[in-house]
């Protein structure tokens, strides 16, 4: 994609196609932007299978022209077997197979609450039209894509073992070739079943019933009661204001409140053009500092040991831009976590806008396919630590740490601003990036997404810390981050997926609606 795109009727993007046109297809059909997304979160959970499942977490920003954004946390907990007694003998919970399927799966009831929010819009479109698009695409199938069956080889020896993953996504013993159709007869009857019964029966009717009886025959600590206890929740997002927009994001347990954080300092480095040395020194520095306070507060928002909102008060930022040298990098020996995720947007002709990510944590999840309903489920429960002194302790019925977090910025001027990205801890960098990129240097939306990207620490499996840059930056800046002491690490791609697939949308107050996508990624802008 080399040019921003444009449409005044409604506009979808995601980083698969089909999920794309999903949700804008049920924008024509005269749905509501949350309903567009659902619709599209359900088909990318098909058509996407190595990034995320109806057996994952979800997160949203919703806004209403006029209103304050509503975020909804749709988290799951762990479930109530899942102490460290259940993992006696091990130092780390295990990243895949029965025991890392250890939460529960909150999309779909993210799914649920955000239709609810929708609902004082006015009618709303059937549940069934929603998630034809999806229940098509896993009953007649769909052709596998390159970086599924690039990551299917590169994570075959960990997942090649796990309860039900060879029987739904392998060839034969072996990973699929692109191209592959792949066909989900098992998952198009779950979805069939939740048109059918409402998205209720994930957590307590039919479907929730067979996901425990599996589950817990399989070696899981989850159980039917676990996913009857699950409701998602609306909380109050945080938000950090900046010279001429206010940014919203989620509050713990996901980074949110890192990626808000990166802008206020950054904004206060005084970085007057784009693309140079002072961007992206400027916005490494802030990266670290605002990690720094992720990982000694951000865990289960019912214990945290500080207020994340004291953190993005300007005299918080303040201090913190102060202590950055603008000659110099701060060391970073900092571990870094992984993750895949995917992240769409919608707006709609009414100017309602959705930021939205949904997740199985790392590629393909825990590896366990539910056999009885075809859902993969995650293991983002792995990201709790074993030693009961850990920020991030494990406890039955406590949320794990998140490395989603979708943005929305509304700026005075009127333009609506949804964006965001997968990638673990390239999260916040990238949606840096992008708004830095669009916001401040007057980027166009297309660009400040196929920009060349870097990334702090590590995402999709690297063990590295490094400073990863893609290889189009120029030589002369590359040296001269290594001079001011990054640890650079250039990587041989041009667009890399090791820096995620990014997306925005920008409705201005005339009704116009700009969408990027990222060319890393398999996905469009969809118009109307």
């Amino acid at each position: 994609m080399l040019h921003t795109l444009s449409a005044l009727g409604g506009m979808q993007v995601a980083p698969h196609h089909l999920a794309a046109q999903a949700g804008r297809d049920v924008l024509r059909d005269g749905g509501n932007a949350v309903e567009a997304m659902v619709a599209a979160a359900a088909a990318i959970a098909v058509v996407y299978p190595h990034m995320n499942a109806i057996g994952g977490d979800g997160f949203w920003l919703i806004h209403e022209p006029g209103k304050v954004p509503v975020a909804i946390d749709a988290c799951g907990f762990a479930a109530a077997r899942a102490d460290r007694q259940f993992y006696a003998g091990h130092d780390t919970i295990p990243a895949r197979g029965p025991k890392a399927a250890l939460t529960v799966a909150g999309t779909v009831g993210g799914w649920a609450k955000a239709l609810e929010v929708a609902a004082a819009w006015g009618p709303a479109l059937p549940l069934p039209r929603l998630l034809a698009d999806a229940i098509r695409h896993a009953r007649n199938g769909v052709a596998v894509t390159a970086s599924q069956a690039a990551l299917t080889r590169s994570k075959f020896d960990g997942l090649k073992d796990a309860p039900g993953f060879a029987d739904s996504f392998l060839v034969d013993g072996a990973p699929p070739p692109a191209g592959h159709v792949l066909r989900q007869p098992a998952l198009a009857q779950t979805l069939a079943t939740l048109a059918e019964c409402g998205l209720d029966d994930f957590y307590r009717g039919s479907i929730a019933a067979r996901i425990g009886a599996e589950l817990e025959r399989i070696g899981s600590p989850l159980r039917t009661a676990d996913l009857a206890a699950y409701s998602a929740q609306i909380v109050e997002p945080l938000a950090v204001r900046l010279a001429d927009s206010t940014v919203y994001n989620l509050p713990p347990p996901t980074q949110g409140l890192a990626a808000l954080m990166i802008l206020g300092i950054f904004e206060r480095l005084g970085v007057s053009e784009g693309e140079g040395f002072d961007h992206l020194h400027g916005l490494v520095e802030a990266t670290k500092r605002a990690f720094r306070v992720r990982d000694r507060v951000v865990t289960d928002p019912r214990r945290l040991p500080a207020d994340p909102t004291a953190f993005l008060t300007a005299a918080a930022l303040d201090t913190r831009a102060a202590d950055i040298d603008m000659q110099r990098a701060l060391p970073w020996p900092d571990p870094a976590a992984p993750g895949d995720t995917i992240w769409m947007g919608a707006v709609d002709r009414e100017g309602r806008a959705v930021s939205f990510i949904q997740s199985v944590y790392w590629e393909f999840g825990s590896g366990v396919v539910l056999r009885d309903t075809g859902i993969t489920w995650q293991n983002r429960g792995t990201s709790f630590a074993l030693d009961p002194t850990a920020l991030n302790a494990l406890e039955p019925g406590r949320k794990p740490f998140h490395t989603l977090n979708p943005s929305l910025a509304l700026f005075d001027d009127g333009r609506v601003m949804p964006y965001g990205t997968m990638g673990g801890e390239g999260q916040p960098q990238t949606q840096a990036a992008v708004f830095t990129r669009y916001a401040r240097f007057g980027q166009p939306l297309q660009q400040a997404v196929s920009a060349p990207r870097w990334l702090l620490g590590r995402t999709w499996g690297d063990v590295t810390t490094t400073l990863k840059l893609e290889s189009r930056f120029d030589p002369a800046l590359v040296q001269a981050l290594r001079d001011a002491g990054h640890d650079v690490e250039l990587l041989a791609e041009a667009y890399s997926d090791t820096m995620g697939h990014a997306g925005a949308l920008v409705r201005y107050p005339d009704g116009r609606i700009e969408g990027a996508v990222d060319p890393r990624s398999d996905g469009i802008v969809a118009g109307l």
